[in-house]
């Protein structure tokens, strides 16, 4: 069996992100077949076109960072019933210049916690038709909105819950094997 390099992106830029705990948890329930970096948007500037020209060498290790993954899990809040600005920015720069967008046929899952009832059901609406636009193929199903509760994840990815570990694992083999049929059809770059 094939092993997938998977890039994750963690939409909060705080420390201490419930998302960041998330992410943890995921990686330590995930299949052995899957290995994990981050990629982080932290130093990125805000995008304008007018860097297209001359990109900045932080904004090429992202891009690299992504098409040199298998595929992407994102791992985010919601703000304001939307998707954090840091990670739509990132994406912009992801995708940019025309013609070079670095999202082009990866697998992605989307994924999140929040306080609220509802998790990150609303931002990950808001993701899906921007991912969809970029052309990465997305998960759908199983779809993941985590209510976080104190003490459910703690800072080394336990989850103290075991229905909900298990509905971790569950989400990541439905992504694993969501990666290998797409990449049967969408080869891995060489």
């Amino acid at each position: 069996m094939t092993t997938y390099n998977v890039g994750y992106i963690v939409g909060s830029l705080a420390k201490a992100s419930i998302n960041r705990k998330l992410a943890k948890a995921l990686i330590r329930v995930a299949p052995e077949k899957l290995k994990f970096h981050e990629i982080s948007f932290a130093d990125l500037p805000l995008y304008s076109y007018d860097y297209d020209a001359d990109y900045p060498a932080v904004a090429n290790d992202f891009k690299a960072a992504i098409k040199g993954s298998d595929a992407i899990l994102i791992v985010t809040p919601e703000y304001n019933r939307s998707i954090p600005g840091g990670l739509k920015n990132a994406i912009d720069w992801a995708s940019r210049p025309y013609g070079t967008n670095s999202f082009a046929n990866k697998p992605t899952a989307v994924i999140g916690t929040s306080p609220g009832a509802i998790g990150t059901a609303v931002g990950q609406q808001v993701l899906r038709p921007i991912l969809g636009f970029l052309q990465a193929p997305q998960m759908n199903a199983v779809e993941a909105y985590i209510q976080f509760k104190k003490d459910l994840i703690d800072d080394e990815g336990n989850v103290s819950v075991p229905e909900t570990e298990q509905f971790l694992r569950d989400y990541m083999e439905a992504f694993h094997q969501f990666m290998a049929r797409v990449l049967t059809v969408l080869p891995r770059d060489a």
